[in-house]
């Protein structure tokens, strides 16, 4: 269990029934101890939350410059470019970026932002704000500086830059309502550990409202954030008695997948079936028809997120969050149908 005091390799050879010698063997060079000692010690350093630390032993300042940034995946473009930024301006302010991805796997964050600790960062950057306690309080524990990107924090309560998903469904939702559809789907993502899928349901059922609308929960489709799951989404869309006209998607990836699976159905974008995704990739405006979409600040993103932590880290005073806006881009897959 992880508590507000540090734990040191003497708490954990002491816990373990090991010597001090023993303990750090086992961390360093499992393979040349016992295997009952590592077990002993390895359920030591899980009982207290112990994470080597690296820089302390190698850099009398403690700093390495380096930043460590967890993301949910990297085959999706919009976090592709938005690394990109992120790394160019890090570098530009004299710091190192290092990436991992929990591939949409919130228990896997932990592992990884121990991995991080342990080897030694300055600082992290993570992506929504919904995340394990466990993963703040190692955070806290090795006062670490962190922010969180793309969505923001409801409470004010840690240091964010990102955008409202909730504004950007209801945005989304009024276009494809102002378009005359009210047979209306949605493919947000998946919802588990991830605030920003909850968002999007919320301010379209909430636009939805407005305009005197019900999103039914069996028109909620949650997939995976991939093509596949897009295709998915159209197979069981079709397999319903009463057809949506339109499918707003939670990105782009879920929307082009949705079309290409519409396609191979022999089912006509727009005309038979408008969809709408979200973030602007490039491929967006590529495919055909060309896809309505929410342009988000990726770029953004990643240039403030860098300026943000190196300035937590530095000790300066700005501690203001960065809400960016968001924007609907028309484009062919949406049909007016009235």
């Amino acid at each position: 269990m992880i508590t507000g005091i540090r734990p040191t390799l003497e708490d954990v050879a002491r816990l373990a029934g090991v010597s001090l010698g023993s303990a750090s063997r086992a961390l360093s060079v499992p393979h040349q101890v016992k295997p009952s000692t590592l077990e002993r010690v390895s359920r030591a350093v899980d009982q207290l939350g112990y994470v080597r630390n690296g820089p302390a032993m190698a850099l009398a300042s403690r700093r390495t410059r380096t930043i460590a940034a967890i993301y949910p995946s990297l085959d999706n473009p919009i976090f592709a470019v938005s690394i990109q930024s992120l790394q160019q301006t890090l570098w530009d302010l004299g710091y190192q970026l290092l990436v991992a991805s929990h591939e949409y796997k919130p228990e896997r964050e932990f592992g990884l932002l121990r991995s991080f600790v342990e080897r030694g960062v300055d600082a992290v950057v993570l992506v929504g704000t919904d995340h394990d306690d466990s993963v703040f309080e190692l955070l806290s524990q090795y006062k670490l500086p962190y922010v969180l990107t793309w969505s923001m924090d409801d409470a004010n309560r840690r240091p964010c830059v990102g955008f409202s998903y909730y504004d950007a469904a209801f945005k989304m939702a009024q276009v494809v309502m102002e378009h005359g559809h009210t047979e209306i789907a949605i493919c947000p993502g998946q919802s588990y550990r991830n605030e920003r899928v909850r968002a999007r349901i919320a301010g379209t059922q909430a636009a939805m409202q407005g305009a005197g609308q019900t999103l039914r929960p069996e028109r909620i489709i949650e997939q995976p954030f991939t093509f596949e799951g897009g295709r998915q989404a159209v197979r069981l869309v079709l397999a319903t008695q009463v057809r949506p006209t339109v499918l707003i998607c939670g990105n782009d990836l879920i929307a082009i997948g949705a079309m290409a699976e519409c396609r191979d159905q022999g089912v006509n974008v727009p005309e038979d079936l408008s969809i709408t995704g979200s973030d602007d990739i490039e491929l967006a405006s590529l495919v055909e028809p060309q896809l309505t979409t929410v342009h988000v600040p990726k770029v953004e993103i990643g240039s403030l997120a860098a300026h943000r932590i190196v300035n937590l880290i530095e000790g300066s005073s700005d501690a203001s969050d960065s809400l960016l806006s968001t924007r609907v881009v028309l484009r062919d897959s949406l049909k007016r149908i009235i």
